[in-house]
């Protein structure tokens, strides 16, 4: 434990007294007198530190009682840190060196002491710069199938997935942020929205769009309803580090129970997304195809990897209550275990799409961006990138059945990308 005393909130002066006493961190820091602290946290919601010392450094992430977006009119409960904690053991126990390594946890003052990831930068700076990561889309595709398919019924034991499901059934707070973020407040006219100026007329057109609202509300019962796997739920290009040879996964304060397709779809988006910037990011149109070539085949590769690591799992590690081995594989009926992995994946291909579709629009006219699209200083060419991200987004959630296969989708954004100047 960090202290006994109640919650005070870190800063980079008092961190040194308040924690300079724990072994874990004086171990791989040496003496607290002599540690270095930053503020880092550019995020939503918490304060993130690194401290630096002559042994070494770590990160301390702290929840605030607020959400940092809004400030203190937005109060938040401290226990989104603790199934933070508790996401972050399981889906780094499914698929193991992909997320960072805990040290300490204190319930009490909301803090994790973690692993310092170096070099590492997060994913969307890299994106923004052009970078390649030849490792990201394996590493991503291997991710998503293991703790998707590790954390469901067609693979855990019932009765500890039932208690995982109660457990985080008290994420309710983050829950309920996700399904008004996500899938309600972008479609209606909501204080905590904003949007570029320049986008006001398709703004009024999107909240008059009655397919597009029917294909959230659906997407919304899908969310709430299908508690198939344990979710990261925030999965996106601000929630991935990266080298040139690691990928982790930071930042599971959103889990929750709920649909195989909801990382995946979140995660597809704001790559799809970040094509789409890529003509007002480059200096050159030979650049800009380039690189966005480069992230259409990322996308598809994250994708393909995950259908071909799920279906390995589905092979050898069926083992849960929906397994239905007894049915099939013991009935020497391989045929029909084939055709229940393939309804399964065209199940979770569908609902990618349609949550895919849903988060382009939550990104540009809802309350959080994405830095793709606010790094382009020119709002002209900003708002021409966002309004393709929403005929994107729309064809995604209201005409899923037009995109029989990844590479379907990969043909519009590309389509879509060359209208850029």
């Amino acid at each position: 434990m960090l202290t006994r005393s109640p919650y005070e909130p870190l800063t980079p002066t008092t961190m040194p007294a308040r924690l300079g006493g724990l072994p874990e961190m004086t171990r791989r820091l040496g003496p607290s007198a002599e540690w270095r602290v930053r503020e880092v946290g550019d995020g939503n919601l918490n304060l993130v530190f690194i401290v630096e010392g002559p042994a070494g450094s770590l990160v301390v992430k702290q929840a605030l009682p607020y959400a940092r977006v809004v400030g203190e009119s937005w109060p938040m409960s401290l226990d989104r840190a603790y199934f933070e904690h508790e996401a972050s053991m399981r889906l780094g126990a499914r698929d193991p060196g992909r997320m960072p390594h805990m040290h300490l946890f204190d319930r009490e003052q909301a803090v994790q002491i973690m692993e310092h990831l170096t070099p590492h930068i997060i994913l969307r700076r890299g994106l923004i710069d052009g970078t390649r990561y030849p490792m990201l889309g394996g590493h991503l595709g291997r991710y998503l199938a293991r703790t998707l398919f590790r954390g469901s019924d067609w693979s855990m034991e019932t009765a500890r997935r039932k208690a995982d499901v109660a457990l985080f059934a008290g994420n309710v707070e983050l829950c309920g942020i996700t399904e008004d973020l996500f899938f309600t407040d972008p479609f209606h006219d909501c204080v905590r929205n904003r949007h570029n100026p320049l986008l006001d007329r398709d703004v009024i057109e999107l909240r008059g769009d009655r397919a597009l609202k029917l294909a959230a509300l659906r997407m919304k019962t899908r969310f709430c309803t299908s508690a198939q796997t344990l979710l990261h739920g925030d999965l996106h290009t601000g929630s991935i580090m990266v080298s040139a040879e690691d990928s982790r996964v930071i930042d599971a304060e959103f889990a929750t129970y709920g649909p195989i397709g909801f990382d995946i779809g979140s995660l597809l988006a704001n790559l799809w997304m970040a094509c789409l910037a890529q003509g007002a990011l480059r200096p050159s149109d030979d650049e800009a195809t380039s690189y966005r070539g480069w992230i259409l085949a990322l996308a598809e590769t994250v994708w393909k990897v995950f259908v071909a690591e799920f279906t390995h799992l589905w092979l050898t590690e069926r083992s849960g209550i929906l397994g239905g081995r007894e049915l099939l594989e013991h009935q020497d009926d391989a045929e029909g275990a084939a055709l229940a992995l393939n309804a399964l994946l065209d199940e979770i291909w569908r609902d990618t799409i349609g949550f895919a579709g849903i988060e382009m629009h939550r990104r540009v006219v809802g309350l959080a961006h994405i830095a793709e699209f606010e790094a382009i200083a020119d709002e002209e060419l900003r708002a021409g990138c966002e309004r393709r991200a929403l005929r994107l987004g729309r064809a995604l959630a209201v005409e899923p059945e037009r995109f029989s296969d990844i590479a379907d989708v990969s043909a519009l954004v590309a389509e879509l990308a060359g209208r850029d100047r």
